[in-house]
């Protein structure tokens, strides 16, 4: 069984630095202003493997002294939506940093109704749904596959 980060141990201090690091070098080669906001923004959602509204990163914000107006962090947030860093977990409104940033991909997410974790995943099925569109005529432009459940952990909890 693949586990799916988010849902298994790993090195989370590792993955964090190894994040930030990709979306510095990303904007710098592209010429994108990367500002404290952003990076700041991206950081929090980093830091655990929860997804988070846009007021919540905001109080984030705000505590840290880098603003208290709904606009900065929709900003930050569209930026790094619009540039691959973060996904936008419809059913929670809320958002998720990318596990695969930089890499163009059709993200799955796994949500655990428990602890509330969220593990983003790729699923072979989409190349089935790309067919059946396909053979209706219809164009995918964009898809976003979620599902609800419990995480490993906290089935285990659940079980004892």
């Amino acid at each position: 069984m693949n586990s799916v980060v988010g849902f298994s141990h790993h090195d989370h201090k590792h993955c964090v630095s190894h994040a930030l690091r990709q979306a510095d070098d990303y904007c710098r080669l592209n010429n994108l202003r990367f500002t404290k906001v952003r990076r700041r923004t991206l950081g929090i959602l980093l830091e655990s493997h929860s997804a988070m509204g846009a007021y919540d990163v905001l109080e984030r914000l705000k505590g840290e002294g880098l603003g208290s107006k709904p606009p900065i962090a929709y900003r930050a947030l569209s930026f790094l939506l619009e540039n691959g860093f973060i996904h936008r977990i419809e059913r929670l409104n809320a958002y998720i940093a990318c596990s695969q940033p930089g890499s163009s991909h059709e993200p799955a997410f796994l949500i655990c109704t428990g602890c509330k974790s969220v593990a983003e995943t790729a699923v072979s099925s989409a190349g089935s749904l790309t067919q059946c569109a396909r053979d209706s005529g219809f164009e995918i432009q964009h898809t976003t596959l979620e599902a609800e459940g419990q995480c490993p952990s906290c089935q285990q909890d659940a079980a004892r």
